[in-house]
């Protein structure tokens, strides 16, 4: 069965087993349930640090090595991650070559590093490139971030020779720094091709690094996706995936897997962290007082968010159609004010601030967020308007109602409609199969499309409740079905960097 269609069946798998555990539930709201250790002495004391720690963890590793249940590749990666193991531990310090290509990859990397650091028995050393966020964590990036975060096909034509040299760059800077982990998130183009440069490189030596992605690419949509798929176990040893059918395909073709979660699961833990109550929803608490306040929004205005991208590239593209498009809006709605949430890139931050001052509606950039402030706008806001993107179950999970929108280069789109298997381009409506959030995509991206889409998303209650339903059946699909109980221990960014300090042991089935 082709790769892709596989993973149309995962989606469809996990569709029917979200009926199955509502028709159980007899319709009770969903709630997550869960028990956050606050106090100290109610956590497990976490190890001493040392030799004998690593010691401990490779016996342990090597017991399950050689169990005859296991396959001869799975055996290999024990073996090896033995000796990455003691390696690190003779060296007092276990070094982490990483790299993110854009703004969301950064945020779920800056969380993965903490967690390591949290986690490791020994000081965990980093190099590669990230942006803001992984700097924060202590990583001084090679070269800025924004460097390599372009999307498209086409689009990337006039930057491929910087690309070329920033590939150059990494790869050299990645075999001098002699990582024992090489961590990759998401940005597949650049980093698959930095992992497969460095596979062919140091094949042969006896102490090659553990090769980590993170975030599996979409496969599933694509024709031809078991193909690409299955040529990538030769250059990564495990793949972190954050849709829940994704593993099982990876598997499938040859490639360790392991799904540690959504990270937009974790936003909902981190900013539910604090309450004391023993179950929470999904949706996170309105702060709509608290923010209009905070910006000097009166009470009475309609408060739209707008999420042009992160990309410079992308911004240019779709920021004058949304330009255009609050301009038509605001002829239809008095008091209309706009909210610009804008992505930890000074570059593209300086491009908006620019544009907006000839706007004539009032606008509220704001930058430098925290994810707790972010979500506060979100909770504030009557409605959204988002370029495509991981944007879109940030959204959805503050239960803020939004329409979809979506331009590239005309080839790019072309190309799209010719190799894609989907019918729709947001992760929300490809897993519940139906266009819960309207899209506008490619041609029908105008600004006359998007203010008949968003002036039924804010005056629509129907339309709106459809929307807040959809959000509790995708986070449904996304949370593991026997969760009961929960600490930071279960993150997705912790479980991802336990999956690689354990790289070696049981999860490596293949």
């Amino acid at each position: 069965m082709p790769g892709g269609e596989r993973g149309l069946l995962g989606i469809h798998d996990a569709q029917n087993d979200l009926r199955e555990r509502e028709s159980k539930e007899q319709g009770e709201p969903m709630v997550l349930r869960v028990k956050f250790y606050t106090k100290r002495e109610e956590r497990a004391p976490k190890p001493k640090l040392g030799v004998g720690m690593w010691t401990a963890a490779a016996r342990a590793v090597a017991g399950r090595c050689f169990s005859s249940q296991m396959t001869g590749k799975a055996r290999t990666l024990c073996t090896f991650g033995k000796r990455i193991i003691d390696r690190a531990s003779c060296e007092g310090e276990l070094r982490v070559f990483i790299v993110a290509g854009e703004v969301s990859g950064d945020s779920m990397a800056s969380r993965l590093m903490s967690s390591l650091k949290i986690i490791s028995p020994i000081p965990v050393h980093y190099s590669g490139v990230g942006g803001v966020l992984m700097h924060q964590e202590g990583l001084q990036s090679l070269f800025p971030m924004e460097d390599i975060s372009v999307m498209g096909i086409f689009e990337l034509l006039p930057y491929l020779n910087k690309i070329r040299m920033r590939l150059k760059m990494t790869l050299k800077a990645a075999i001098l720094f002699k990582p024992h982990v090489v961590v990759t998130v998401d940005s597949k183009g650049f980093s698959f091709r930095l992992l497969k440069r460095l596979q062919a490189r140091l094949a042969k030596e006896e102490d090659r690094p553990v090769y980590i992605h993170y975030i599996a690419p979409s496969f599933w949509a694509w024709k031809g996706g078991e193909r690409r798929l299955g040529n990538l176990s030769e250059f990564v040893d495990h793949m972190l995936c954050i849709l829940p059918f994704e593993d099982e395909i990876c598997r499938l073709n040859g490639i360790a897997a392991s799904y540690v979660g959504h990270p937009v699961l974790e936003d909902a833990l981190r900013l539910n962290k604090e309450l004391d109550a023993q179950s929470i929803r999904w949706r996170l608490q309105e702060k709509k007082n608290t923010f209009r306040q905070q910006h000097g929004i009166p009470s009475g205005n309609t408060i739209i968010t707008l999420l042009p991208g992160s990309r410079m590239q992308e911004v240019k593209r779709m920021l004058p159609i949304f330009s255009q498009t609050m301009e038509s809006l605001a002829n239809s709605f008095t008091g209309l004010s706009v909210v610009i949430p804008v992505a930890p890139n000074q570059q593209v931050a300086s491009y908006i601030e620019k544009v907006i001052q000839t706007w004539s509606i009032s606008t509220t950039l704001i930058s430098g967020m925290s994810v707790e402030e972010r979500y506060t706008a979100f909770s504030a806001s009557r409605a959204a308007l988002s370029t495509s993107g991981s944007a879109v179950m940030e959204l959805l999970l503050a239960g803020l109602p939004s329409v979809v929108a979506y331009r590239a280069h005309f080839l790019t789109e072309w190309f799209i409609r010719f190799r894609t298997k989907l019918q729709f381009i947001s992760l929300p409506n490809i897993l519940l199969g139906s266009m819960v959030i309207p899209e506008a995509l490619f041609n029908s991206c105008t600004h006359k499309n998007l203010k008949v889409a968003l002036s039924k998303v804010i005056l629509d209650e129907d339309s709106r409740r459809q929307q807040l339903a959809a959000a509790e059946k995708v986070f449904r699909l996304l949370s593991p079905q026997d969760l009961q109980s929960i600490t930071e221990d279960n993150f997705p960014s912790m479980k991802a960097a336990s999956i690689i300090l354990d790289v070696a042991k049981q999860r490596l089935r293949v």
